[in-house]
């Protein structure tokens, strides 16, 4: 098959331990998944998740730069639980969801804050406020076996050496099955998609030259910083 003009390699994350890397298909979002994140905006009852997508190219792998984004002034970081998935599944049953994984990394789910407050507050999609390039900073994937408990690990970010947020992926309103088996009715899950599982409270806004780092236990670290 010939293309009509020259198209960039399929996006990729490097995975711990492995020469191979996790070719990516599509990246879906969780949207409000801890408590007190969305007491932050006001909300308080608890409603099934509910879901949004990234393009896969807007991965940005740990150590690189984030390049400020155009048509904003709230650039506003959220460290996530990243979900690999690693075999394709519709309408998986709760008690399965976990064989579907492949691994775990850490997340940053950057936002246009400003571009999503204001298309929310006019029933908008919420696109322009959060699928930009290089919007979905992550680290190394790190393989299910070897990931540790991360179901009750604690999940952090620090911009320029101050926490930020800083809680436990216990906290999620909706656990790691349940978001699988929910998204599973609206989509096939297939072998490359990432899901970002939702943000603690703290998120804020972050400036050129703000070095951010994230953390979860049993996963690493992811460090990138603004420029």
């Amino acid at each position: 098959m010939s293309l009509a003009f020259a198209f960039d390699s399929i996006p990729s994350v490097a995975i711990t331990g492995r020469d191979a890397r996790f070719p990516v298909h599509r990246i879906y979002c969780v949207g409000r998944n801890y408590e007190e994140h969305k007491k932050e905006f006001g909300i308080t009852d608890r409603d099934p998740p509910f879901f949004f997508a990234k393009p896969a190219d807007a991965i940005l792998a740990d150590g690189k730069d984030i390049p400020y984004p155009p048509r904003t002034t709230s650039l506003h970081h959220e460290v996530e639980l990243v979900v690999a998935i690693g075999s394709r599944g519709r309408e998986i049953p709760l008690e399965r969801a976990l064989r579907h994984v492949y691994g775990y990394a850490i997340g940053n789910d950057l936002t246009r804050r400003d571009l999503q407050l204001a298309a929310r507050e006019k029933g908008r999609p919420w696109e322009m406020g959060k699928s930009f390039d290089a919007s979905a900073c992550i680290s190394d994937i790190t393989p299910a076996e070897s990931a540790g408990d991360v179901k009750r690990a604690r999940i952090w970010l620090k911009v320029g050496g101050q926490v930020r947020q800083d809680a436990h992926t216990a906290d999620m309103i909706w656990a790691v099955p349940e978001v699988i088996a929910e998204l599973s009715t609206f989509v096939e899950l297939r072998e490359g998609d990432l899901i970002y599982t939702g943000t603690p409270a703290g998120v804020g806004a972050v400036t050129r030259g703000d070095r951010i780092e994230c953390g979860i236990d049993g996963l690493g670290q992811l460090v990138n910083s603004v420029v």
